[in-house]
């Protein structure tokens, strides 16, 4: 009996070390048991990289104004909701102990295309961040990042002037971000990952070829939310 009930003891405290973090076992004289973790192993500081695929979910006003006073103030905006887009993004980061790492994130939202009647709208969304997590011992982490969004539009309609045809905006770009990994071997582990993000779109003007009138597409905020699969390798 004292043999099963030491061999139950150190398999329940095995598991235990397994799910809270890697570490080993040592025995004291009088029989008991002590879990010493190890936080400079592999498991738990080094670097990695991957990517992800995602699906965002965007939201934003698109405000239209011209400089002719008879312009139809009924017609002066687009509430967009929840628009899909695919994208994808590509990351490195480093562990530095169990619980904590940072990762530098590069990655496109995708591409919003709006066409109705000759005249087409689009946005494209590429974007850098920087990110820090914390990981739970069960696999969910939570996280913020910082970084910048690079939008560009593009206004095509046959009356308006040749040229400036697209604009590129900067914006500051912050996010939350929710998700759950999971170790498919030694090096390679499945993430997914919800984020709400959000930055600042373009003012974009194009000119009316026959009487010369400016047109302004104004994009306030966008808000993102994006759903993401992507897999990583930790060296």
């Amino acid at each position: 009996m004292k043999k099963l009930v030491s061999v139950c003891l150190l398999s329940a405290m095995t598991l235990s070390a397994a799910h809270a973090a890697p570490g080993y076992l040592t025995r004291n004289n009088d029989g008991s048991f002590n879990v010493t973790y190890n936080y400079t192993d592999k498991a738990k500081s080094g670097w990695y990289l991957g990517g992800r695929a995602s699906l965002s979910l965007l939201n934003w006003t698109n405000k239209y104004s011209a400089d002719d006073p008879a312009a139809d103030a009924a017609f002066s905006n687009d509430e967009y909701s929840f628009e899909p887009v695919f994208g994808g993004a590509m990351f490195v980061g480093h562990k530095f102990n169990y619980f904590w790492r940072a990762e530098v994130e590069a990655g496109m939202l995708g591409q919003f295309t709006d066409k109705d009647m000759g005249i087409e709208f689009k946005m494209t969304v590429p974007y850098v961040m920087l990110n820090g997590y914390y990981d739970f011992v069960n696999g969910l982490y939570v996280g913020g990042g910082i970084g910048i969004a690079m939008p560009k539009t593009e206004l095509d309609w046959a009356a308006f002037e040749s040229g400036n045809r697209s604009e590129r905006g900067v914006s500051p770009m912050f996010g939350v971000m929710l998700g759950w990994s999971h170790k498919l071997d030694e090096n390679l582990v499945m993430d997914l990952r919800y984020r709400l993000a959000g930055f600042s779109g373009t003012e974009h003007t194009r000119v009316f070829e026959m009487d010369g009138v400016a047109f302004t597409n104004d994009i306030g905020f966008v808000l993102d939310n994006s759903f993401s699969i992507g897999v990583r390798y930790e060296f």
